[in-house]
């Protein structure tokens, strides 16, 4: 009769924790409904909210410029904003468990340089079939061949630092391995660019600024499915994870398969921030910060959870800063890195001076 009243009340505990979880989770996907309606209003072209309400819901509308610049630019850049933003997040959070690192991230530990050097391999490609020009001319299949290019480049970087974390305990060494291993990758990039022609090198560095506005609708689709098998694969995945936090000796006694679980993080991780570089460009401390801002706002470690909430405050802050970069009301538009650097900077900073803190959400 004890142990049945201890559960009672235990469960009583949990109920308002609960509560303000559905109350976070609400507020995030509100956040990134309004969002994306800022997102598709503001720009150098003024559209009535309206008119945008009635391209959206398919009524058309009399100014075909404003239907064209809804339905070819606002609207594929703001869905590829919500994708890089839920992707990069969620590959974050995975590599943060899986090295068990506050500071692991896609770009600190070498996975974008990584999708950095596949892109490079197709963009400053000397044969016919790896220039950038080709790429285009192949369409839907140019776009599938980015992702396999910026995936595996993703993949193999990933491989090398579960290596060298297999021989190095230590979480600050390891982060300076993989920042020279990312330093290696941009140094090989550098010295092919010296021999590249011109209009591959300029094409190549516009695209290094990141940008999400240069996806096209046929891109979107390819990109979406990519994205969707990734983050599909992670929600599979978020058991083992929650294992994981315990570290890898209670998983193995667990009766988990730690090669398999390693696989499986792998390919996810690839696949989401291979694949948002590869058609955006390296994006950084998105990854970082967001799995931060949920674990402090949700008060659990619990992947099950974090898992959608870093979708949905990873799509918004992504489209947040899209509506930075892009000048509301003026002609410019700034590199989407620049901008998301100084949202995730402070965060960085902040993980830094409350490390200790930090460190015990992953155990």
């Amino acid at each position: 009769m004890a142990e049945h009243t201890q559960g009672i009340a235990q469960q009583e505990l949990r109920l308002p924790a609960l509560a303000s979880r559905v109350v976070w989770i609400a507020w995030m996907g509100l956040a990134v409904l309004v969002l994306l309606l800022l997102d598709l209003v503001l720009g150098s072209v003024h559209i009535p909210l309206a008119a945008i309400i009635k391209i959206l819901t398919g009524q058309g509308s009399e100014n075909i410029a404003w239907l064209k610049i809804i339905q070819n630019i606002r609207v594929p850049k703001a869905f590829t904003a919500i994708l890089a933003g839920a992707a990069l997040s969620v590959s974050g959070l995975q590599m943060q468990t899986l090295f068990r690192n506050p500071l692991a991230g896609p770009s600190v530990l070498g996975i974008t340089s990584g999708a950095s050097l596949g892109v490079a391999i197709l963009m400053l490609g000397s044969g016919h079939v790896t220039t950038s020009f080709a790429i285009r001319q192949l369409g839907i299949g140019g776009s599938w061949l980015i992702v396999v290019a910026s995936s595996t480049g993703s993949a193999v970087v990933m491989l090398a630092v579960i290596g060298l974390s297999l021989r190095i305990r230590d979480n600050v060494i390891l982060l300076i391995m993989g920042l020279m291993l990312s330093n290696l990758i941009l140094a090989i990039i550098s010295v092919w660019q010296y021999f590249s022609e011109p209009e591959q090198i300029q094409e190549y560095l516009m695209w290094t600024f990141g940008s999400l506005g240069g996806v096209s609708r046929e891109q979107l689709t390819v990109l979406s499915l990519t994205i969707a098998v990734g983050i599909a694969l992670t929600f599979v995945s978020s058991k083992f994870l929650n294992l994981l936090l315990l570290g890898e000796g209670y998983a193995g006694s667990m009766g988990i398969n730690l090669r398999q679980v390693k696989l499986l993080i792998i390919i996810s991780t690839s696949l989401l921030a291979g694949a948002i570089t590869g058609f955006c460009g390296p994006i950084a401390f998105i990854g970082i910060a967001v799995p931060h801002l949920c674990r402090a706002g949700l008060n659990t470690a619990d992947h099950r959870v974090l898992i959608p909430s870093c979708c949905l405050l990873g799509a918004a802050v992504m489209l947040l800063c899209d509506i930075v970069a892009q000048l509301p009301g003026h002609q410019g538009v700034l590199p989407v890195n620049a901008v998301t650097a100084m949202v995730g900077s402070p965060v960085v900073m902040w993980v830094i001076l409350k490390r200790k803190n930090i460190k015990s959400s992953f155990s």
